[in-house]
């Protein structure tokens, strides 16, 4: 795709640059014809069908410097897009645009903005590294928590004849009114209620210990004032219960039988079974946390820039990121907020760590890719697009053509060199890993507490004494 922007780039100092963009007269052009056009789909005029209205009619009736506005708002973030693409810039956090006057017919348009960057890297030794590696243990109490969790599944609920207590279940009928009135909610036929559970209002469970099957209690209650329903926050609210059932949960036996239900031979294929998938599972995580160690490793033995105002920028591109993934679960972020009590700025602050660590790692691993000019061709994107298509339907595998045409549209919109970046990085780790050498962790620990001429001395007496020292 020819080039349709010109840039000029300056560096500010602080990991932050100014690009001076320029966009051609005939794109300019092309975005206006385009908005136009969309400016037309709702216009009626005399003459034309609803939404068919022609360009030049739209603009001559507008204005072209309102649809020229238009325009430069729909345009501008891809022209943004590839002035960074140009520079070969990562950026971190949200750019400050300075827009220039509206061009006049057959004139360019110009903009510059100011944005964060990830620092580049200067690498220390990185190869051949000694990292501490854990090996991986499976502990008695967590295959019991495992059995007992076998149990808890496997549990019946027996009618007892006696009061009940804390972790016993009721079948309830009950009704509630507020200032005499039924509500919406209020009412239950055969309900099961485990006591203890505090699935309901604050103080209604309390109320029903020690009631047996066949009773009837009134039940008095205040909803809390941050209570989801509205209109009875804060209100009191008096519930006549009829206790229906007393019910016992009784857990079975940790023994042949409950393997049996669970399909295994015996208790003890049950239990070798349990040890080997948290064996595997731990195996996993011993795999991820080497794999970070080693990372930071590397990290450590080279120097990163971070600028505590880049860090902040991170922090909040971070949240950005997770308000994303909370949007696509059907929860608005800003509910996410008010739900957890805090605002976007302070959990940014609470994220600068993890924001300095991720900064770190990328750049890092951005300067290894490059020393060690790692490559990803198109057939390694396609397996990642492959992939990433199967884990949202597994039952459905794209065709090679769906693939292809969606690495075209990864690259139209700007998405291939950040997919390209993030597999050139994951070669780079499993690089780094190769030759990497695992020791126990505790021989990790210890050698870093030795005093070497090129550490800086800690504060306080952190050291192992050595002959010398």
């Amino acid at each position: 795709m020819a080039a349709t922007v010109t840039t000029r780039k300056t560096d500010l100092g602080d990991a932050r640059v100014r690009l001076d963009v320029e966009v051609e007269p005939g794109t300019v052009e092309r975005e206006i014809q385009s908005a136009a056009r969309e400016l037309g789909r709702d216009m009626r005029l005399a003459g034309f069908r609803k939404g068919k209205v022609p360009p030049p009619v739209v603009i001559q009736r507008v204005g072209r410097e309102a649809v020229l506005d238009q325009a430069v708002r729909r345009g501008l973030p891809g022209w943004y897009e590839q002035a960074v693409s140009a520079e070969g810039l990562v950026t971190v956090g949200d750019p400050k645009v300075d827009l220039e006057e509206l061009p006049q017919k057959g004139s360019p348009l110009g903009f510059s903005v100011e944005v964060a960057v990830r620092p580049v890297a200067a690498l220390g030794d990185y190869e051949a590294l000694e990292v501490g590696r854990r090996a991986p243990q499976v502990d008695d109490a967590e295959v019991e928590a495992e059995i007992d969790r076998l149990r808890e599944s496997m549990a019946s609920l027996e009618t007892v004849d006696r009061p009940a207590s804390e972790g016993d279940f009721l079948v309830l009928d009950f009704e509630g009114r507020v200032d005499g009135e039924p509500f919406e909610g209020g009412e239950a036929r055969g309900y099961l209620l485990e006591l203890g559970s505090d699935r309901l209002v604050p103080g209604f469970e309390e109320q029903l210990t020690g009631a047996r099957a066949g009773e009837e209690r009134e039940v008095r209650v205040t909803f809390p004032d941050d209570y989801r329903v509205e209109d009875l926050a804060g209100k009191e609210a008096t519930f006549q219960v009829a206790v229906k059932e007393v019910k016992e949960k009784r857990l079975p036996n940790a023994d042949d039988e409950l393997a049996a239900e669970a399909g295994y031979d015996s208790f003890d294929e049950l239990r070798r079974d349990i040890e080997s998938r948290l064996r595997e599972r731990d195996e996993q995580a011993v795999d991820r946390e080497f794999r970070e160690a080693v990372v930071d490793a590397v990290v450590e033995r080279a120097t990163v820039e971070l600028p505590d105002e880049l860090v902040h920028a991170k922090a909040h591109e971070m949240w950005a990121a997770t308000a994303g993934r909370l949007r696509a679960q059907g929860i608005e972020p800003s509910q996410y907020l008010q739900m957890i009590g805090k605002t976007e700025e302070e959990l940014a602050h609470e994220a600068e760590d993890d924001a300095r660590t991720a900064l770190g790692r990328e750049s890092v691993l951005a300067a290894v890719v490059d020393e060690t000019q790692i490559e990803v061709t198109d057939d390694e994107v396609l397996d990642t697009l492959r992939a990433a298509a199967a884990a949202q339907s597994p039952d459905r595998a794209p065709s090679e053509k769906q693939l292809r045409r969606s690495l075209e549209r990864a690259r139209s919109e700007g998405r291939a060199d950040m997919l390209r970046e993030d597999i050139a990085m994951r070669k780079a780790v499993d690089a780094l890993v190769e030759s990497a050498t695992p020791i126990p962790v505790g021989q990790a620990e210890a050698r870093d507490k030795l005093w070497t001429p090129d550490k800086e001395e800690q504060a306080g007496d952190q050291r192992i004494w050595t002959p010398g020292s």
